[in-house]
């Protein structure tokens, strides 16, 4: 039994908007942390056509991010533990990405992605059977939360509130309680299928979660 771990994540912009900050975010991003020995290196770059995602640009890539990685993994992985090969269909508005570890052969994490304009509220949009249905856990994510700790995954840490931030350029914000339903919103349903080698083991359940939201974070930086 695979199981899947759905996150919803509101954004407060159009989805074309999201498309190119995106786009801009990705490139930004793999230059910042490209150095002599760390970075991202890109194996290969084409277009492609598939019958479920449709048309669009695929890429294999290496990340080096040793020095990324979360404190609690660097403990006790080698430095080759810490490199991952990504393929990555963008099809935008659905998206997948697969990531291996070279040194853990069973180690596979899939990310489907979709696209949505809407709050929040729609429902099996990755088209899933009822027996994937009964092993998903849903989690919606507030970007603007100050109840749960999502940018510590993603950016380390963020001095922003954006409870409080007004934007001077786009006049959005500040994203009070219930913001998801009074502003121009663009949604991301990610579904992640977690490697088998913790899957199943529930002791290892936070680390987990705690890999599978690292992982998502450079996935959305990086590309």
């Amino acid at each position: 039994m695979v199981l899947m771990k759905e996150f919803r994540i509101v954004m407060p912009m159009s989805l074309e908007e999201y498309q190119v900050a995106q786009m801009y975010m990705v490139r930004k991003m793999q230059q910042q942390n490209t150095t002599s020995t760390e970075g991202v290196e890109i194996l290969e770059n084409k277009s492609f056509e598939d019958d479920v995602i449709g048309k669009g640009h695929y890429s294999s890539k290496i990340y080096r991010l040793q020095s990324k990685a979360p404190t609690w993994l660097t403990t006790f992985a080698p430095a080759d533990a810490l490199i991952m090969q990504e393929e990555a269909w963008n099809a935008y508005p659905r998206c997948k990405t697969v990531i291996k570890c070279p040194y853990f052969t069973k180690f596979q994490l899939t990310i489907e992605t979709v696209h949505r304009a809407d709050n929040g509220q729609s429902d099996n949009v990755h088209g899933l059977s009822k027996g994937q249905l009964a092993t998903r856990d849903v989690e919606i994510v507030d970007i603007a939360s100050s109840a749960r700790d999502y940018w510590s995954y993603v950016v380390s840490s963020s001095n922003t509130d954006l409870s409080k931030f007004t934007s001077a350029k786009t006049g959005r914000g500040p994203l009070l309680e219930g913001w998801q339903g009074t502003q121009i919103c663009g949604e991301l349903h990610c579904l992640i299928m977690p490697p088998k080698c913790l899957a199943g083991n529930k002791k290892r359940c936070t680390c987990d979660k705690a890999l599978i939201l690292h992982v998502l974070g450079y996935y959305f930086l990086h590309g």
